[in-house]
């Protein structure tokens, strides 16, 4: 589904949907409920209330798991991507936030990354372009951070497009050029 959505292929992504497990996709640690994936297709397909059903019903369903783990830094952060596809600024930002603070990157190297990449997406989503390219810049150097091929190609990333901080940072990860 990923490798749909980062080519763009919204007959791929509709496939991989079709084969999608019904309790949705990962990414690493971090899971995200069918609905959500729903509602990255039905965004790329330009469908707009098609996307925001499918993201009211991933809230709807992270919500509940959150009664019960309040705690549940991956949930947190599934909820922030989630309010920040609705709109929900501030909350997407408390959220991603809390995620973050719940488990940092010197308690759990793996996770940790992967919630501060998530933060800096709900920043870069909700028009936050300085506090994600700042997230973005810590990111970077460390050992398990972004990749050039995920800043190039990942849909997520398009709010950054053109700012010449977000290019330099692509720039840096770039693989040298192999000499003959």
């Amino acid at each position: 589904m990923y490798l749909a959505f980062w080519e763009r292929d919204n007959s791929a992504l509709q496939r991989a949907l079709a084969v999608l497990p019904a309790d949705g996709c990962r990414d690493d640690t971090v899971p995200f409920p069918r609905a959500w994936c729903e509602g990255l297709a039905a965004r790329s397909n330009g469908n707009a209330a098609g996307a925001r059903a499918a993201f009211m019903q991933a809230r709807a369903e992270v919500e509940e798991i959150l009664k019960n783990q309040p705690d549940y830094a991956e949930e947190l952060c599934v909820l922030g991507m989630i309010d920040a596809a609705l709109g929900n600024k501030a909350d997407a930002i408390r959220e991603g936030r809390r995620a973050v603070e719940l488990v940092p990157i010197s308690k759990d190297a793996m996770t940790g990354t992967k919630l501060n990449e998530y933060l800096a997406i709900i920043f870069a989503s909700t028009g936050e372009k300085k506090a994600a390219l700042d997230e973005l810049t810590k990111l970077v150097h460390l050992s398990r951070s972004e990749s050039y091929g995920d800043l190039r190609l990942n849909p997520y990333w398009d709010p950054l497009r053109g700012d010449p901080r977000f290019e330099k940072i692509v720039s840096s990860l770039a693989p040298e050029a192999k000499k003959p």
